[in-house]
């Protein structure tokens, strides 16, 4: 049952922010043609998409064999087995977000690819709901790891290496 839970929270995740919110951008951007924009506009977008993809995965994959786990928890709602261990090194000594901000710099891609407001307004709007999403799971951390946890956060930002006062 576990494996089937963590290969269903897998496939929700990439469905989801790989490909579900991007195509609502292009849908809200009334389903402009994909050519190719600016060449230079089209090297950024190209750059922040593959790297941002290879932040993501690269974090899940550190989460799945250091964290003993897997990152699908959704508002409190356990959609996959949760981490055993806390991180703090690999992609998590960049971020304690490290998935979600590596799928923002995808996003940032998509957007800059599609070249209109309506995707930058999908994409805020996403970023909103994320915030959320990610306060709710700091919550369930400090439960699970406190005083760990506590350090952790004031030592890396929640998107990048350093926290914004």
């Amino acid at each position: 049952m576990n494996k089937l839970k963590e290969t269903f929270g897998y496939a929700l995740g990439f469905v989801l922010f790989v490909v579900l919110i991007p195509a609502i951008m292009w849908l809200c951007s009334k389903m402009p043609a994909l050519c190719w924009p600016h060449p230079f506009l089209a090297g950024i977008a190209l750059f922040c998409v593959i790297d941002g993809l290879f932040l993501s995965i690269w974090a899940i994959v550190y989460m799945r064999r250091v964290g003993d786990g897997n990152p699908m928890d959704a508002f409190g709602h356990e959609v996959a087995p949760r981490t055993k261990h806390l991180m703090t090194d690999g992609p998590y000594r960049l971020s304690r977000n490290p998935m979600l901000t590596g799928i923002f710099v995808y996003l940032i891609g998509c957007c800059l690819w599609l070249g209109t407001w309506q995707s930058v307004v999908v994409f805020v709007a996403f970023v909103a709901i994320m915030l959320v999403q990610v306060r709710t799971e700091e919550e369930r951390l400090r439960r699970d790891f406190g005083e760990e946890y506590e350090e952790y956060c004031k030592k890396v930002g929640r998107f990048l290496p350093f926290n914004l006062k």
